[in-house]
């Protein structure tokens, strides 16, 4: 059950709405970077502290994919620098961060710069950054006080039934665990094939990629993030050249390389940057295109977690 009580938070004065609740003021969509941002987060920070909330849990983690459609231009990092590592490890659902780091995330996806995530703790708190700083918090508490400070930073709280990104509880699309019989699948498919492409993905569109044979998975699969979708492919082909020459036009694919080092990178592009990607993959030991539109993996689960339970919601 989501919490009792919710408060959209935002710098929209609702005089200033019309009759189908339409803002129709002059307040800037984005961040000012400033002041106001910092209301927001006091504002955060006061009903956390009204709910003996100190730490919050990441859920359902995204950076921005090959098409970026926030407010503001996308940044290095995609605005997380200094709160995780470039490969963005211990960013995944499920992780715990304390208060201060979780207002630092609320900080980025006000600035709508490519990172989002719900945060939450349990049924009882919860925190949604909405596009055009639009923000809705969710206690099991009224929070008077709460609601009061808000006021004084100049923001307006307005109760709600419920927060419109509060997930739903069918919204998976991913239900498979990643659990026994699941490596079992895996095995008896190296057994044939010899070796696969295994794509891991702990925060939506980041992904790490791992070429699988029957002498490496234990390995690979010890080193796996928590959480992590697990998609499953058929493995690179040493022919880079036919790969290449049989991309197709007018599409966006998934292409994946190796390089000699036996690094595994990857990209999204279209028949604008075929030319450019040629030249950059000239001397991969192996590749492949991937497609977009139709996904049909041979395998794909996430993995449970240590009581075997699946909570990941992918």
């Amino acid at each position: 059950m989501p919490p009792a009580f919710v408060h959209r938070i935002t710098k929209y004065d609702p005089a200033d709405r019309d009759e189908h609740g339409h803002y129709t003021g002059a307040e800037s969509t984005v961040s000012d970077h400033g002041p106001v941002e910092a209301a927001y987060l006091a504002a955060v920070a006061a009903f956390a502290e009204a709910s003996d909330i100190d730490r919050l849990e990441i859920r359902e983690p995204a950076v921005t994919g090959f098409v970026h459609f926030g407010g503001e231009p996308p940044a290095e990092g995609h605005g997380l620098g200094g709160l995780f590592p470039p490969d963005l490890t211990g960013c995944h659902d499920g992780a715990e961060v304390p208060l201060p780091v979780a207002l630092e995330l609320v900080r980025a996806m006000l600035r709508d710069q490519g990172a989002w995530c719900r945060l939450e703790v349990g049924d009882s708190f919860t925190v949604h950054v909405g596009w055009d700083q639009y923000v809705y918090v969710g206690s099991d508490r009224p929070c008077a006080d709460a609601v009061a400070r808000t006021r004084e930073l100049g923001l307006f709280p307005e109760p709600l039934t419920a927060s419109p990104y509060a997930a739903e509880a069918d919204e998976a699309e991913v239900t498979e665990p990643a659990d026994e019989h699941f490596w079992i699948r895996v095995h008896s498919a190296l057994a044939s094939r010899h070796a696969l492409l295994l794509e891991e993905s702990h925060v939506r569109n980041a992904a790490r990629w791992h070429r699988i044979t029957p002498e490496n998975l234990d390995t690979v699969r010890a080193g796996l993030g928590p959480r992590a979708l697990l998609t499953v492919w058929p493995d690179l082909t040493p022919d880079v050249g036919a790969v290449l020459a049989a991309l197709p036009p007018e599409e966006s694919i998934n292409f994946v390389w190796e390089a000699q080092d036996g690094t595994i990178s990857h990209a999204i592009v279209d028949d604008t940057d075929y030319q450019a990607l040629s030249a950059h993959v000239a001397d991969a030991r192996a590749a492949c295109a991937l497609p977009l539109a139709e996904h049909h993996p041979l395998f794909c689960a996430a993995l449970p977690d240590s009581d075997g339970v699946l909570r990941a919601r992918w």
